[in-house]
Protein backbone atom coordinates (compact mmCIF):
# COMPACT_ATOMS: atom_id res chain seq x y z
CA UNK A 1 0.00 0.00 0.00
CA UNK A 2 2.77 2.56 0.56
CA UNK A 3 4.38 1.99 -2.59
CA UNK A 4 1.57 1.24 -5.01
CA UNK A 5 -1.21 2.70 -3.17
CA UNK A 6 -3.66 -0.45 -3.70
CA UNK A 7 -3.49 -4.16 -2.57
CA UNK A 8 -5.00 -6.34 -5.82
CA UNK A 9 -3.90 -9.24 -4.69
CA UNK A 10 -2.98 -11.32 -1.53
CA UNK A 11 -1.05 -14.69 -1.85
CA UNK A 12 -1.17 -16.88 1.76
CA UNK A 13 1.56 -19.49 1.02
CA UNK A 14 3.17 -20.00 4.63
CA UNK A 15 3.06 -23.49 6.35
CA UNK A 16 4.72 -25.65 8.75
CA UNK A 17 4.45 -29.23 9.51
CA UNK A 18 5.48 -30.88 12.46
CA UNK A 19 3.63 -34.03 11.47
CA UNK A 20 3.72 -37.23 13.66
CA UNK A 21 1.18 -39.40 14.89
CA UNK A 22 -1.38 -37.99 17.22
CA UNK A 23 -0.03 -39.88 19.65
CA UNK A 24 2.95 -38.46 20.20
CA UNK A 25 0.91 -35.59 21.68
CA UNK A 26 3.19 -33.06 20.13
CA UNK A 27 0.93 -29.42 21.53
CA UNK A 28 3.71 -27.23 21.13
CA UNK A 29 3.71 -28.53 17.17
CA UNK A 30 -0.57 -28.43 16.71
CA UNK A 31 -0.04 -25.13 18.14
CA UNK A 32 2.67 -24.12 15.90
CA UNK A 33 0.39 -26.12 13.13
CA UNK A 34 -2.56 -23.70 13.99
CA UNK A 35 -0.64 -20.66 14.48
CA UNK A 36 1.05 -20.67 11.05
CA UNK A 37 -1.36 -22.73 8.57
CA UNK A 38 -4.75 -21.17 10.03
CA UNK A 39 -4.32 -18.13 12.48
CA UNK A 40 -1.86 -16.88 9.55
CA UNK A 41 -4.29 -16.72 6.83
CA UNK A 42 -6.59 -15.35 9.23
CA UNK A 43 -4.53 -12.45 9.63
CA UNK A 44 -3.40 -12.17 6.03
CA UNK A 45 -7.46 -11.87 5.73
CA UNK A 46 -7.52 -9.49 8.85
CA UNK A 47 -4.71 -6.75 6.99
CA UNK A 48 -6.21 -7.20 3.40
CA UNK A 49 -10.04 -7.15 3.29
CA UNK A 50 -10.48 -3.79 4.82
CA UNK A 51 -8.21 -2.54 1.98
CA UNK A 52 -9.82 -4.30 -0.16
CA UNK A 53 -13.72 -3.34 0.56
CA UNK A 54 -11.82 0.59 0.30
CA UNK A 55 -10.86 -0.33 -3.30
CA UNK A 56 -13.88 -2.19 -4.35
CA UNK A 57 -12.18 -5.19 -5.26
CA UNK A 58 -9.40 -7.16 -4.12
CA UNK A 59 -8.43 -11.55 -4.67
CA UNK A 60 -7.23 -13.93 -1.79
CA UNK A 61 -5.41 -16.70 -2.68
CA UNK A 62 -4.61 -19.46 -0.71
CA UNK A 63 -2.19 -22.10 -0.55
CA UNK A 64 -4.18 -25.04 0.84
CA UNK A 65 -3.32 -28.69 0.56
CA UNK A 66 -4.53 -31.85 -0.89
CA UNK A 67 -3.30 -32.96 2.71
CA UNK A 68 -6.92 -31.92 4.10
CA UNK A 69 -9.01 -34.08 1.61
CA UNK A 70 -6.68 -37.05 1.92
CA UNK A 71 -5.69 -37.83 5.60
CA UNK A 72 -2.98 -40.29 6.32
CA UNK A 73 -1.66 -41.16 9.16
CA UNK A 74 1.01 -39.02 11.42
CA UNK A 75 -0.79 -35.99 9.35
CA UNK A 76 -4.05 -35.75 11.25
CA UNK A 77 -3.51 -32.63 12.86
CA UNK A 78 -1.77 -30.63 9.84
CA UNK A 79 -4.26 -31.89 7.90
CA UNK A 80 -7.06 -30.66 9.93
CA UNK A 81 -5.27 -26.91 9.78
CA UNK A 82 -5.35 -27.53 5.49
CA UNK A 83 -8.80 -28.60 5.86
CA UNK A 84 -9.94 -25.74 8.37
CA UNK A 85 -8.49 -22.77 5.48
CA UNK A 86 -10.12 -24.87 3.11
CA UNK A 87 -13.18 -24.04 4.93
CA UNK A 88 -12.68 -20.66 5.87
CA UNK A 89 -11.83 -19.81 2.61
CA UNK A 90 -15.04 -21.35 1.58
CA UNK A 91 -17.22 -19.54 3.96
CA UNK A 92 -15.53 -16.23 2.60
CA UNK A 93 -16.18 -16.91 -0.58
CA UNK A 94 -19.70 -17.51 0.18
CA UNK A 95 -20.10 -14.74 2.36
CA UNK A 96 -19.02 -11.91 -0.52
CA UNK A 97 -21.72 -11.66 -2.38
CA UNK A 98 -21.18 -8.20 -3.21
CA UNK A 99 -18.79 -8.54 -5.82
CA UNK A 100 -15.88 -7.15 -4.02
CA UNK A 101 -13.64 -10.07 -3.16
CA UNK A 102 -12.27 -13.00 -4.98
CA UNK A 103 -11.23 -16.11 -3.61
CA UNK A 104 -9.29 -18.76 -4.82
CA UNK A 105 -7.90 -22.01 -3.18
CA UNK A 106 -4.71 -23.64 -4.35
CA UNK A 107 -4.64 -27.85 -3.82
CA UNK A 108 -1.42 -28.98 -4.28
CA UNK A 109 -0.02 -32.56 -2.99
CA UNK A 110 3.70 -32.55 -2.49
CA UNK A 111 5.59 -29.76 -3.90
CA UNK A 112 9.44 -29.66 -3.25
CA UNK A 113 9.82 -26.90 -0.16
CA UNK A 114 11.56 -27.33 2.75
CA UNK A 115 8.64 -28.20 4.50
CA UNK A 116 10.03 -30.98 5.51
CA UNK A 117 12.19 -29.38 7.54
CA UNK A 118 9.69 -28.27 10.14
CA UNK A 119 9.03 -32.47 11.08
CA UNK A 120 11.27 -33.49 14.51
CA UNK A 121 9.95 -36.92 14.17
CA UNK A 122 13.12 -37.98 11.84
CA UNK A 123 11.53 -41.70 10.13
CA UNK A 124 8.68 -39.02 8.98
CA UNK A 125 10.55 -36.38 7.79
CA UNK A 126 13.04 -38.75 5.68
CA UNK A 127 9.84 -40.21 4.77
CA UNK A 128 8.15 -36.70 3.15
CA UNK A 129 11.60 -36.00 1.86
CA UNK A 130 11.70 -39.19 -0.20
CA UNK A 131 8.08 -38.89 -1.37
CA UNK A 132 8.88 -34.98 -2.44
CA UNK A 133 11.91 -36.06 -4.24
CA UNK A 134 9.90 -39.30 -5.83
CA UNK A 135 6.46 -37.50 -6.94
CA UNK A 136 6.64 -33.78 -5.54
CA UNK A 137 5.98 -30.98 -8.22
CA UNK A 138 8.02 -28.05 -8.43
CA UNK A 139 6.97 -24.91 -7.01
CA UNK A 140 6.80 -23.56 -10.26
CA UNK A 141 3.92 -25.17 -11.11
CA UNK A 142 1.83 -23.80 -8.07
CA UNK A 143 3.19 -20.17 -9.04
CA UNK A 144 1.79 -20.92 -12.81
CA UNK A 145 -1.43 -22.45 -10.89
CA UNK A 146 -1.81 -19.05 -8.70
CA UNK A 147 -1.33 -16.81 -11.71
CA UNK A 148 -3.64 -18.44 -13.56
CA UNK A 149 -6.05 -17.91 -11.14
CA UNK A 150 -4.96 -14.15 -10.90
CA UNK A 151 -4.83 -13.59 -14.63
CA UNK A 152 -8.89 -14.88 -15.51
CA UNK A 153 -11.58 -11.88 -15.61
CA UNK A 154 -13.75 -11.35 -12.79
CA UNK A 155 -17.10 -12.89 -12.91
CA UNK A 156 -19.78 -9.83 -12.90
Amino acid sequence: MAEFGRLDVLVSNAGVSKIGPVSDLDVDGWSAMIDVNLRGVLHGIAAALPVFRRQGHGHLVTTVSTSGLKIVPTQAVYAATKNAVRTLLEGLRQESTDGVLRTTAVSPGFVRTELADSIDNAQVREQIRHNMDEFGIAPEAVARAIAFAIEQAPRR
